[in-house]
């Protein structure tokens, strides 16, 4: 556990000073993989999702257990799995991307760029409403870039790490409830939902340590508000330490969402991304170092 713990440390590190990978991203080769396992696979039926989520997921995991027999505890090996799937860093440079856009008042260059963090339909919203979209898909986020991938590395090791990342991709690729991946996508939606469900709680649990009092109380009385069993977790002690309210009408491929506000602040303005940005960074050290305490 020592050594893992140690790989993983120096994984957030390399993820910090690094950011993802500028070529040769493993996440992107196994969107690749998984894209053409879509294309064999594809049937408007769970079972069909079900074999193709478990078919992806298996083998990542087979990979993660060659990787680490191969390396036989190896720290540098550790790190470099770790980096591969952390991203963190990356979504705090979308973030502040985003929010230098605003900041200059490039409304519509701003619009364009939030597929980058999220798949809200950008079209008719304001400088306050993409504020809003980013922190919460910053807050949302550093559970599934950060906190969850180090859970599933010290819990599971190189396997935990590939294994989480494989179920996060998948979800984010075929995850959506639309028509063609209503059915198909089932799986791994819920796979996704059991994955982050310790790891989105823990969140919002750190991000109330690192913050104080509100966050634990938002996070607490409005975290199951949300039609997401995890999200709303992450956003609800985001709200709390911001002293913002999120939440509200979001459009997605053209259907509209409502959903319950949560905070009891005003609502996000551009600087407030920022500030979130700084939260998820402290959050993800903090991870790291408890993972490091407990090895």
């Amino acid at each position: 556990m020592r050594v893992s713990a140690e790989g993983l440390v120096l994984g957030v590190a390399l993820d910090a000073l690094l950011g993802d990978p500028k070529r040769w991203h493993p996440v992107a080769g196994f969107g690749r993989v998984a894209s053409m396992a879509e294309k064999s696979l594809y049937g408007d039926s769970r079972w069909r999702g079900a074999v193709f989520a478990g078919l992806l997921v298996g083998g990542a995991g087979v990979v993660g257990v060659g990787l680490q027999r191969v390396g036989r505890g190896n720290v540098l090996v550790t790190a470099a799995c770790t980096w591969g799937v952390l991203g963190g860093t990356s979504l705090g440079r979308e973030g502040l991307i985003m929010a230098r856009m605003l900041e200059r008042g490039d409304v519509d260059a701003a619009r364009g760029r939030l597929s980058h963090l999220c798949a809200r339909d950008p079209e008719g919203l304001d400088a306050k409403e993409l504020a809003r979209a980013v922190v919460e898909s910053v807050a949302e986020n550093t559970s599934d870039a950060a906190v969850a991938p180090l859970v599933w590395g010290a819990v599971g090791g190189i396997p935990g790490l590939l294994m989480y990342r494989a179920v996060n991709t998948l979800d984010a690729m075929v995850g959506y409830r639309n028509p063609r991946y209503e059915r198909f996508g089932w799986a791994a939606a819920k796979l996704d939902d059991v994955a982050n469900w310790v790891p989105a709680r823990a969140t919002g649990a750190l991000v109330s340590l690192c913050s104080g009092r509100e966050a634990w109380r938002v996070f607490r009385r409005d975290g199951g508000k949300h039609p997401s069993p995890n999200a709303g977790r992450c956003e609800a002690a985001f709200a709390g330490a911001l002293g913002v309210r999120l939440g509200g009408e979001n459009e997605y491929g053209g259907r509209a969402e409502r959903r319950p506000e949560m905070g009891d602040g005003r609502a996000p303005e551009v600087r407030d991304i920022r500030r979130a940005v700084e939260l998820s960074a402290v959050v993800t050290f903090a991870t790291a170092a408890i993972v490091w305490a407990l090895r």
